[in-house]
C-alpha cells in the first residue's frame, strides 16, 4: 500500500489506523499484523516521531561484550557486505536479540542522515520501541524481512527501506539482526530484493561459523541441501561416538530434534530416517565438500570438521574417499 501525503491526502498514520481497524483492510497490507502488535500490544502512535535516545558508550559496550561470539564472527562478514552497501548509500547495522544496535558501516557523509534517523548504536530498534521496522519485525517474527519505506509502522521511518535478516545462535535461539538500510528516494525494489538476499546469505554465513566456533572438536556435517539450503543453515555437530551434540535452528526443525535429545541421539538413527541414506553417506560428501573447498588439502579439511588429520585419513580410507 502506498500512503498518501498531507497534500490534500490521507497521512501515513491514519492509513496505519485504518488498517488495524479493518479486517478487510488487513488481510492486503503485507505488514498489517506487525502494525496490529505495533499500535495495540505496544501502543505506539503511529504519528509521533521516533525515540532519539540512545544508550551511553559504557551500556553499548556492555552490550556488545554481552554478545562476544556474534560480534566477533561477524565482524569482517559486515566489512565484506559494507564494500558492496556502502556505496549504494546504505548502512549496515547489526544489533543483538533485544533489537539493540551494536555496530554500523557507513560512510562519513551518509552517516548524518542514517544517526539523524536514529539508526546508530546504541538505539533501541526493537518493535516494541520503533514498530515495524527491518530489525524489530525481523526479531519478532524470525524471519527475513524488506520494509518497504511506508511499510513502516511510524511516519516518521516511511523515508528508509530497512533488509533485514536474522541471525541465529548455536542452539536455534534469536542472536541478532543484520539491517542493510537506505534513505534514497531512489531505492527501486528490485534493488531491495537484491540487497536483501545478499544480507540472507551475510546472515547464514555468521550463523555457520557461530555453529562451527561453539562446537569446536565436534565433527560438524552438512545436512539436507547444504548449509545455505532455503530452509536456512543445516549443520549437525556429531561426537567421537556419533551423538548429536549440536544442531542448527534449520536442522531441529528439520529433522524434529528436540533439546533433550541432544547429546543422546546417535547420527545414523537420524540420518537413516532421511531421503539419501545414512550416516556413512552424509560424512564422505562432507568430507569431500571440505576437500574442495580447501583444494585438496587434506591438513586444511580436518581442520575446517574439526577432526584430527590422522582421524580424516582413516575415515577417508574407511569410506573409500581418494585424498
Amino acid at each position: 500500500m502506498q500512503s498518501q501525503t498531507r497534500g490534500g491526502r490521507r497521512h501515513h498514520a491514519d492509513i496505519v489506523r485504518e488498517v488495524v481497524a479493518s479486517t478487510s483492510a488487513a488481510g492486503r497490507a503485507g505488514f498489517a499484523a506487525s502494525w496490529r502488535r505495533s499500535l495495540i500490544h505496544h501502543n505506539i502512535d503511529p504519528a509521533q516521531k521516533g525515540r532519539a535516545d540512545r544508550l551511553t558508550e559504557h551500556e553499548v559496550r556492555a552490550r556488545r561484550e554481552a554478545a562476544g561470539l556474534l560480534l566477533q564472527i561477524a565482524t569482517p562478514v559486515l566489512d565484506r557486505l559494507a564494500r558492496a552497501a556502502c556505496d549504494a548509500g546504505c548502512t549496515v547495522l547489526l544489533s543483538d536479540a533485544g533489537g539493540l544496535v551494536l555496530d554500523e558501516r557507513v560512510r562519513s557523509g551518509d552517516a548524518g542522515d542514517f544517526h539523524s534517523s536514529n539508526l546508530a548504536p546504541g538505539s533501541d530498534w526493537s518493535e516494541g520501541a520503533e514498530g515495524t521496522n527491518g530489525i524489530g519485525t525481523c526479531l519478532a517474527e524470525g524471519r527475513s524481512v524488506t520494509v518497504w519505506r511506508d511499510q513502516h509502522f511510524r511516519s516518521g521511518n516511511i523515508g528508509l527501506t530497512c533488509m533485514g535478516s536474522p541471525v541465529f545462535g548455536a542452539e536455534g535461539e534469536l542472536a541478532g539482526v543484520i539491517d542493510v538500510s537506505s534513505a534514497r528516494g531512489d531505492m527501486t525494489e528490485g534493488y531491495a530484493s537484491l540487497v536483501s538476499l545478499t544480507v540472507q546469505d551475510a546472515a547464514q554465513r555468521i550463523e555457520a561459523d557461530m555453529f562451527r566456533a561453539s562446537y569446536q572438536g565436534a565433527r560438524i556435517l552438512s545436512a539436507g541441501g547444504g548449509e545455505a539450503a532455503p530452509q536456512g543453515v543445516m549443520l549437525l555437530a556429531l561426537d567421537r561416538d556419533d551423538l548429536i551434540v549440536g544442531a542448527t535452528r534449520a536442522a531441529r526443525r528439520q529433522f524434529g530434534i528436540e533439546g533433550d535429545q541432544i547429546g543422546r541421539l546417535p547420527a545414523n538413527d537420524l540420518l537413516g530416517q532421511a531421503a539419501g541414506g545414512g550416516l556413512e553417506e552424509a560424512q564422505r560428501a562432507a568430507m569431500a565438500r571440505a576437500l574442495a573447498r580447501t583444494g585438496g588439502n587434506v591438513s586444511a579439511a580436518a581442520r575446517d570438521l574439526g577432526i584430527g588429520r590422522a582421524t580424516f585419513y582413516r575415515k577417508a580410507k574407511a569410506l573409500r574417499l581418494e585424498v
